[in-house]
């Protein structure tokens, strides 16, 4: 454990003082102030590969990699050149370039269901646009939504989307809608039909009592918004079938998994064939770009006096020139390497668990994982991670971690995530770091 002491951080502590002056919490997402990250956030100025650099000058390895944006690292050769290059001739039209044809026919070599895209600019947007799409096709305003799958932070998704006291739940066979912030309509709550996730039996049964007002059922390929729970082996094809079934359109939210799980994300994966697919984080590699894909008989629904898209800003030049960068640098070799090192960081990780008579499990799908602290049993769903993980604990153990040289979020319910340029050298460091911290913290861990 040589070479691990807290880092010093008061240049952070005086931005953050600084910071409140001007912005609300002092950040620009409630996830990157307080309520994650303790009395104040680490401030970053400076990234390369899978490394990180706060104001102080303390260098992180970077287990956040802008919560998944990055797949090739930070600061990539074959980005930074795509931006330069992209930035001399132009950033933004708002009219039509080729380019938008260009990462279009990427995206469908990848995704043989992207028959037509339509670029947007983050995931909630391309989620909106997907739900917005599949009333216009089908009619119908409501849609089966999954407790604890977040769909970015549109009115209609913002339901039982985070933690909660488990008794606050109700029943699996009718769970309690629960808002998850002020501001929502009534309709909010009224629209989508809650339903447990990994759970074939419940989903049938609210198809069957709700088809005839569905629009749709959205789903994310693994739940990431729970730390990571995969999907029961053959749950989401059994979904999928199902949608069939009761005739109502199958959405695949690859906003977290999209290019990240496969070259093909989580459809790829797991072997699927969904409707409509939205796309983010990981299309963009740090560049606000998303997108909304599918078969072209639902995707023809945009078309001028349909389904209406807008957006100044869609498909803006320097971003697609960026995500048309990425997506052809994303080889096989990339996906094996975010294999190998995260099944190597999750070997390590509970090989530590154990010498250190913690209480925990890690579930990893790919290079996404999450430590979870006060079970040893599987987390499958929600009602799993709501009643059994301690958030606190992890939470005092992430922001240790932070303190002693590797950034990650402190929230229980998001994620670790690798990048390209995670080899053995930072994988090794994580787990001498978190071994360090496991000890510093006898008796305050589960």
């Amino acid at each position: 454990m040589a070479n691990i002491k807290r880092l010093n951080t008061d240049g952070s502590r005086e931005a953050f003082v600084r910071a409140q002056k001007a912005l609300v919490e002092g950040v620009s997402s409630p996830s990157r102030g307080p309520a994650n990250f303790g009395d104040y956030p680490i401030f970053l100025v400076q990234g390369e590969g899978a490394y990180v650099k706060d104001v102080d000058g303390n260098r992180y390895v970077d287990l956040m990699m802008a919560y998944g944006a990055l797949l090739l690292g930070h600061s990539h050769p074959t980005i930074v050149h795509a931006i330069q290059e992209a930035a001399s001739q132009a950033t933004l039209f708002a009219a039509a370039s080729p380019i938008e044809t260009d990462v279009a026919q990427l995206i469908f070599q990848r995704v043989p269901q992207a028959q037509r895209v339509r670029f947007a600019n983050t995931g909630t947007e391309a989620t909106m646009a997907a739900l917005r799409l599949a009333r216009g096709l089908s009619g119908k305003e409501r849609f089966i939504k999954f407790e604890g799958h977040y769909h970015g932070w549109y009115d209609d998704y913002l339901v039982s989307a985070h933690p909660h006291p488990y008794i606050d739940l109700g029943l699996p066979s009718h769970p309690v809608a629960i808002a998850e912030s002020s501001g929502l309509p009534q309709d909010a709550l009224r629209h989508a039909v809650l339903v447990p996730w990994n759970d074939l039996e419940l989903l049938e049964r609210a198809l069957k009592a709700h088809q005839h007002e569905l629009a749709c059922v959205i789903t994310e390929g693994v739940m990431a918004n729970m730390g990571v729970i995969p999907p029961n082996p053959g749950y989401l094809e059994s979904v999928q079938e199902l949608c069939r079934q009761y005739g109502v359109l199958f959405v695949l939210d690859e906003t977290v998994t999209g290019f990240r799980l496969a070259p093909g994300g989580a459809a790829e994966r797991y072997g699927l064939d969904p409707d409509l697919l939205t796309y983010g984080k990981g299309l963009g590699a740090g560049l606000p770009v998303a997108a909304l894909a599918g078969k072209a008989e639902y995707m023809e629904g945009l078309r001028w006096g349909g389904v209406l898209h807008y957006g100044t800003q869609n498909a803006s030049y320097l971003g697609l020139s960026v995500a048309k960068a990425n997506l052809k640098a994303l080889d096989h070799t990339v996906y094996a390497r975010l294999e190998s090192m995260g099944l190597r960081l999750q070997q390590g990780l509970t090989t530590l668990l154990k010498s250190h008579h913690i209480v925990g499990r890690v579930q990893r799908v790919g290079g996404m994982l999450q430590l979870f602290f006060g079970t040893e049993a599987p987390i499958t769903d929600f009602r799993d991670f709501c009643r059994s993980v301690d958030r606190q604990a992890f939470n005092r153990f992430a922001i240790e971690v932070i303190r002693h040289g590797v950034y990650l979020s402190p929230s229980a319910s998001l994620h670790s995530v690798l990048s390209a340029q995670h080899g053995p050298n930072e994988i090794d460091r994580v787990l001498e770091v978190a071994d360090y911290v496991m000890d510093l913290m006898k008796g305050r861990l589960p």
